[in-house]
């Protein structure tokens, strides 16, 4: 997660983060609330658009779609049968331009940057008892934790192959969401060992916290 920033002097790069992740949310919101599918496929254009206008490779969009499009297709396929294919296309346009958009902006922002904006954003909740510096590292995890579905699928898709097998891709979404599950497990336990728990919950029990 934390590798995933590309250094570069693109213009995406030098826009602070407030503003990326501000436009990332407006984005978001104005696709859900016009629920329009040709307007998706737009937004989605355009996002394909953004990575060799800022600088990015478009082999970092490539490599996103490639980890997502399988869950595309079941999302797809699913409401074509049972709904239509406007909704069809709508969902799946929706959740593609998201997704490339959200991986431009950590693509482009700093670990840093992301940390300090999400703890002074944070900071007036200090005053009903809320830890800035916590509310800043979850929603840093939150941000951050994308390309984890690249390696989730990845990890998936080299075992799958190991054993032999080829085609019918649906099968890895089951052992990605899995990954995913052990991968957050690991990252709670990484946070617990480097005294994240202590410092929320005070000395373990059966301890007084204060020296011999």
């Amino acid at each position: 997660m934390i590798g995933l920033y590309v250094p570069g002097a693109g213009p995406l790069h030098r826009v602070p983060a407030g503003p990326k992740l501000l436009v990332l949310l407006l984005v978001g919101v104005a696709l859900i609330v016009a629920s329009h599918h040709w307007l998706a496929v737009g937004v989605l254009a355009a996002a394909l658009v953004l990575y060799p206008a800022v600088g990015l490779p478009p082999r970092h969009a490539l490599g996103a779609l490639r980890v997502l499009w399988p869950f595309l297709l079941v999302i797809g396929v699913f409401q074509t049968l049972f709904g239509d294919w406007q909704t069809a296309l709508r969902l799946c346009a929706q959740l593609a331009a998201l997704v490339l958009l959200a991986n431009a902006v950590t693509l482009t922002t700093r670990v840093h940057a992301m940390l300090d904006l999400f703890e002074r954003t944070a900071r007036p909740l200090a005053r009903v008892g809320v830890n800035p510096d916590r509310v800043a590292l979850v929603l840093a995890l939150t941000v951050r934790s994308v390309p984890m579905v690249q390696v989730a699928w990845r990890s998936a898709r080299e075992g799958y192959q190991a054993r032999g097998l080829s085609g019918r891709p649906y099968l890895l979404v089951v052992p990605v969401i899995v990954q995913l599950l052990r991968m957050a497990d690991a990252t709670g336990e990484a946070l617990v060992a480097r005294g994240i728990d202590e410092e929320t919950h005070g000395p373990r029990e059966g301890t007084s916290g204060k020296g011999p």
